[in-house]
């Protein structure tokens, strides 16, 4: 952290991955529900005080760290028909307005690049609590839900049902679990 910062008091956490959890879902035949998770993400958070207005997130997502529980669903994922990873190896998520709903509730409004499209988000944060740990850093965890359309993103790839519809839902409903580290 600079100086210039720490005067400001902007405290900076950063997001401890194995402590976090970035999961998808989105319909199957258009009425099973198929499950899925990112697992590497990394990023911080940075705020003055505590006023929550002033928080800005930054986060990455790894597109290759993809898991369904199904390797051949995920190679399939990870190929040009959807997130082309080894073009596009990166999900980025910067936040642009934080606004206080309840004691415990925001709403976060961010920029996510998925595919190198960028569009506007809008995510429901429940702030879950903050703890010291046994190796004396303060923790903070937040929950997050929100919702986007993967054909907003080039995410277009889908099969036709013989019974009508599509094989992949276009909605894909988001769960965010994140644990922060406050920087010392």
């Amino acid at each position: 952290m600079t100086t210039a910062a720490r005067e400001a008091g902007v405290t900076t956490w950063t997001i401890d991955a194995a402590h976090t959890g970035v999961e998808f879902a989105v319909k199957h035949l258009m009425i099973a529900t198929v499950k899925g998770h990112f697992g590497e993400v990394e990023g911080t958070l940075t705020v003055q005080g505590d006023e929550a207005s002033t928080a800005k997130v930054e986060a990455t997502i790894d597109t290759r760290s993809i898991d369904t529980r199904s390797e051949q669903r995920d190679t399939h994922l990870r190929s040009a028909d959807f997130f082309d990873v080894e073009k596009h190896p990166k999900i980025l998520f910067r936040s642009t307005k934080v606004e206080r709903t309840g004691k415990s509730t925001l709403k976060m409004t961010g920029d996510i690049t998925i595919r190198g499209v960028t569009r506007p988000i809008t995510l429901d944060v429940t702030e879950e609590g903050r703890a010291k740990d046994p190796w004396g850093g303060e923790r903070a965890v937040f929950s997050a839900t929100g919702k986007l359309r993967r054909g907003d993103f080039g995410l277009t790839w889908n099969q036709a049902l013989e019974a009508g519809g599509v094989l992949v839902g276009d909605d894909i409903k988001l769960a965010i679990d994140v644990e922060f580290v406050k920087s010392a």
